[in-house]
C-alpha cells in the first residue's frame, strides 16, 4: 500500500498543502466549495505574449505532473484539468514522463484544441527515443501537433549529446518544419549554465525554470538565464513559483507534506514570478479541485506587488533558503 492509500480521501482533499508547482486551498476556501460542482463563471484571464513566439498565453499555465503522477484516477483527473481550462486557462503544460497525464488531457483537448497551447516534453538526448516518446505524447494527447516541446531537464543533460547530428535538438527542428512541433524549449531545474549554452544557439523559443522568492538564493535562474533569454526574446515560463514541495522530487506523489510557501504568501509568491521581467506563465499544478480553483482565483487578482510586499517575501526567501539547498540537483 503506498503513502497515498493510507490517508482517507476526506483527509487528503481538506489538509493537503500544494506541492512544486501545485497550489494550497486557505482558509475560507471550504465556504467557496460549491463552486467545485457548479459552473464555472468564467472571468478573464490576463494574457502576455509569449516571447518571440508571439502567441498570446494567459499568466497562469495548468501544470500536470502532481495529477499524472498522483496517483489519482483519470476521472477525477479530467474534473481536475477541466475546472482549470473551463475558468480560462489557455497554457497547459505535460510530459510523457507525467503519469496518466497526457491520457487524462486526450479526454479534454479535442474539443477545446484550438483555444489551448499544448506544451510537452521529451526527456532524452538522441533524435530515436524523442520520436518514440514525441509520437507516443500526440497519440495520448489525440492531437496532430503541440505548440511547445521541451527538450526536459536540460540542466541534467550533456549538452554534446543534445546538439549531436542525431541529437534531440535537430530532430525538434526537422519536426517543427514539418508542422508536428510549432515551438521549441527547454525546461529544467538545475544547472543554469546549460540554460545559457543552449539559449545561445538561438534555436531556443520558450525556457521553462525554477523561479521563486527563496530559489533565488540557491538556482538563481533570474540573474543566470532569464537575462539571456530576454536578451534573445525568448519566452519564458517560470516554474515551482511556491518554492515547492517539501522535500523536493521524493515528495511529488505525496501533496499533503506540505508546500515551502506558508499559505497566506501563496499569492505574493505567484506575484514574483509574475513580476521578473520576461516571464510571461507561471506554470501551477493542482493535486485537487479547490486548489485548481484557488490558483486561478490568484491569477485572476494578480496585481505588481508593492515595494513593502517584494522586500517582506525577499526577506522571507533568504531565510528559507538554507534549508531548501539544492534539492533539485547541482547548482552548477
Amino acid at each position: 500500500m503506498n503513502t497515498y492509500d493510507k490517508i482517507t480521501r476526506r483527509k487528503f482533499l481538506g489538509d493537503v498543502v500544494a506541492g512544486t508547482t501545485a497550489a494550497i486551498a486557505l482558509p475560507g476556501l471550504a465556504a467557496e466549495s460549491k463552486e467545485v460542482t457548479s459552473k464555472p463563471t468564467v472571468q478573464t484571464l490576463p494574457k502576455r505574449v509569449l516571447g518571440r513566439t508571439k502567441e498570446k498565453v494567459t499568466i497562469l499555465g495548468l501544470g500536470t505532473a502532481p495529477v499524472g503522477e498522483g496517483p489519482i484516477g483519470v476521472e477525477e483527473g479530467i474534473r481536475i484539468f477541466g475546472e482549470v481550462i473551463d475558468r480560462g486557462v489557455t497554457y497547459v503544460d505535460t510530459a510523457r514522463i507525467y503519469g496518466n497525464a497526457e491520457e487524462i488531457l486526450g479526454h479534454l483537448i479535442p474539443k477545446r484544441r484550438d483555444k489551448l497551447f499544448v506544451a510537452t516534453k521529451v526527456s532524452t538526448h538522441t533524435a530515436a527515443e524523442a520520436e518514440r516518446s514525441l509520437s507516443e505524447s500526440l497519440r495520448r494527447l489525440k492531437t496532430d501537433h503541440a505548440d511547445l516541446v521541451h527538450i526536459h531537464s536540460i540542466g541534467s543533460k550533456k549538452i554534446d549529446r543534445v546538439l549531436a547530428k542525431n541529437g534531440v535538438l535537430n530532430y525538434l527542428l526537422k519536426q517543427k518544419e514539418t508542422g508536428k512541433v510549432r515551438f521549441i524549449g527547454i525546461s529544467g531545474h538545475n544547472r543554469p549554465a546549460n540554460f545559457v549554452r543552449m539559449l545561445k544557439t538561438d534555436q531556443i523559443d520558450v525556457i521553462m525554470c525554477v523561479m521563486n522568492y527563496a530559489d533565488r538564493n540557491i538556482y538563481d535562474f533570474e540573474s543566470k538565464a532569464l537575462p539571456e533569454a530576454r536578451k534573445r526574446n525568448v519566452g519564458c515560463a517560470a516554474m515551482k513559483v511556491y518554492a515547492g514541495i517539501k522535500g523536493g522530487f521524493r515528495n511529488h506523489r505525496s501533496g499533503y507534506v506540505g508546500c515551502a510557501t506558508e499559505p497566506a504568501y501563496l499569492p505574493q509568491a505567484l506575484g514574483y514570478a509574475l513580476d521578473l521581467g520576461g516571464v510571461s506563465v507561471a506554470v501551477v499544478g493542482p493535486y485537487t479541485v479547490e486548489q485548481a480553483i484557488q490558483n486561478v482565483k490568484f491569477a485572476q487578482k494578480y496585481a505588481p506587488l508593492s515595494k513593502e510586499q517584494r522586500a517582506e517575501l525577499l526577506a522571507l526567501g533568504k531565510k528559507m533558503a538554507p534549508s531548501l539547498g539544492p534539492r533539485y540537483g547541482p547548482v552548477t
